[in-house]
């Protein structure tokens, strides 16, 4: 009877102390959040930089925001941009085609990244030339399981824009407002977390648990760069995102931003950003993704990693020159009543403080059906 009460004693013990490591590991960090996430200082240990072959034609005469689409073949009939050229100057990058050596317009140095290669390129060799009005950022295809209209479709979501009421709070917004597919939920776990490691080890295949998990690290390299400048940057505030803070996010790199939120970041600083993620895929510099200094070599995590950054990039500085992790979660996850009012005036929906009635759903297995083009066209 004795071993049985030792052993039940031990099992308690042994349960206690797990439970008081998983709470140590998981306590907050500190309580400033205001992180040094305003400049990019990653520097890149490549001998040559790509050539400047993605400037957008007539984009230093026009009026309208610019719309800058990365597109792959596989997106199909690209016609129904057409429609939208009274609306925006149209700024079409194919990232799966080679390199026309005669063209110095619409071109990507690299099919990486997914969408970041064409928005990066876009503000790379046009940055001298962003539009008055803006520019929207949008994916290549018509119809997506991501896009946040009840028939999923981009070209009514574009038509129905409010780019001067979506920009008006902070100069940044992405185009969704339901928050199925965001880490805005609660319920969503800290991206250094225990818990999310623990998903990223007994799921090394999932893009979602590996980019979360590097997200930390991969923030604090971006703008971090160097031992000097990690110093440097330190001083306003911390690069290093705590076990249990959480970037709150909307899916799926779509979003509007103002001429003045892009030009918060030079020319350089967005080169840097393309080569963080282009060394990542450069067999030459494999070594350094041990140490965590490059993008991930899984093109969805490196993509992935990418979609939670912009609304970073283009978030509001606070007074003393750094970001304030909390106020921009509540930037990220407005309400989504008031968010499809202000941007698509839908207004008086009835509505959760995460999702309204009627507006979207996440498909089955994140997928529409392959007949869904030719049926709702």
């Amino acid at each position: 009877m004795r071993r049985k009460a030792q052993r039940s004693l031990n099992q308690i013990i042994f349960f206690c102390g797990v439970l008081f490591l998983i709470l140590y590991l998981n306590r907050p960090q500190t309580p400033d959040p205001i992180f040094a996430w305003t400049k990019i200082r990653y520097k890149t240990g490549s001998a040559t930089l790509p050539e400047a072959r993605g400037s957008c034609p007539g984009l230093t005469e026009t009026s309208k925001p610019a719309l800058v689409v990365s597109r792959v073949a596989t997106d199909g009939d690209a016609r129904w941009l057409d429609a939208l050229s009274q609306r925006y100057h149209l700024c079409v990058y194919r990232v799966d085609e080679p390199i026309n050596p005669n063209s110095d317009h619409l071109q990507v140095p690299a099919n990486r990244g997914h969408e970041a290669m064409a928005y990066l390129t876009f503000l790379i060799d046009n940055h001298a030339h962003i539009p008055a009005a803006g520019a929207v950022f949008v994916h290549g295809s018509r119809w997506a399981w991501h896009n946040d209209a009840p028939d999923y479709d981009n070209a009514a979501l574009l038509a129905t824009l409010d780019i001067p009421r979506a920009l008006a709070p902070s100069g940044y917004h992405n185009l969704r407002c339901d928050w199925s597919t965001s880490t805005c939920v609660p319920s969503a776990p800290a991206q250094g977390s225990l818990e999310m490691r623990l998903q990223s080890a007994v799921a090394p295949w999932s893009a979602r648990a590996a980019s979360d998990t590097a997200l930390p690290s991969a923030l604090a390299a971006i703008f971090g760069g160097d031992a000097d400048d990690y110093r440097a940057a330190q001083a306003s505030g911390r690069l290093l995102l705590g076990r249990g803070e959480a970037v709150r996010s909307q899916c799926c790199a779509q979003f509007v931003v103002s001429r003045d939120r892009i030009w918060q970041h030079t020319r350089d600083e967005y080169v840097a950003l393309r080569q963080w993620l282009l060394d990542g895929g450069d067999s030459n510099l494999a070594p350094r993704s041990r140490n965590r200094k490059v993008a991930p070599r899984d093109d969805k995590a490196a993509g992935r990693i990418l979609s939670y950054l912009w609304h970073i990039l283009f978030a509001p500085h606070t007074a003393d020159g750094g970001i304030d992790l909390e106020q921009l979660n509540r930037d990220a996850c407005p309400h989504a009543g008031d968010c499809y009012c202000r941007l698509y005036g839908r207004c008086n929906l009835p509505c959760s403080r995460g999702n309204c009635a009627g507006q979207y759903r996440v498909p089955p297995y994140y997928r529409l059906p392959d007949d869904w083009a030719a049926t709702h066209s």
